[in-house]
């Protein structure tokens, strides 16, 4: 019974999720099926923690991700909406997608969210994290 439950608990939540104050970092890992629902909830977090302007490494190597170009343009304006706020700023973004379906969902995301920040879509996920650590400080 317990493995059931949390196999439905991983069903439910797709996205998870750290964030570490001292490091400036959030580290987001998808798996499974992702809907617009479960970025919303990761966005919310990020904003309520105060975590907008942290670095982010968003790992969806092991995700599939179920959004209408609807959902993309949601996701597009609500980045935009954040970075027009004068009081936020936005972190860098690194997105790791190995598959060609997930880069190609990562580049129209970088194109609709057109935000004043640095944002690279990486397959590797060590090249990622480095291409984050090379930017504290900067």
């Amino acid at each position: 019974m317990a493995a059931l439950q949390a196999e439905n608990h991983q069903k439910q939540m797709p996205l998870h999720w750290t964030i570490s104050h001292p490091a400036r970092l959030v580290t987001v890992v998808a798996k499974d099926d992702v809907h617009l629902k479960d970025i919303e909830a990761y966005l919310d977090g990020v904003v309520v923690s105060d975590a907008l302007p942290y670095r982010k490494l968003f790992d969806m190597s092991q995700a599939s991700l179920h959004l209408s170009d609807d959902d993309m343009m949601l996701l597009g304006a609500r980045i935009r909406a954040y970075a027009a706020t004068p009081t936020e700023t936005i972190g860098p973004l690194a997105i790791v997608a190995t598959t060609a379906e997930g880069h190609e969902q990562a580049r129209l995301f970088t194109a609709l969210a057109d935000a004043k920040r640095q944002i690279k879509i990486f397959r590797e996920l060590h090249a990622a994290q480095k291409w984050l650590d090379s930017l504290v400080g900067s």
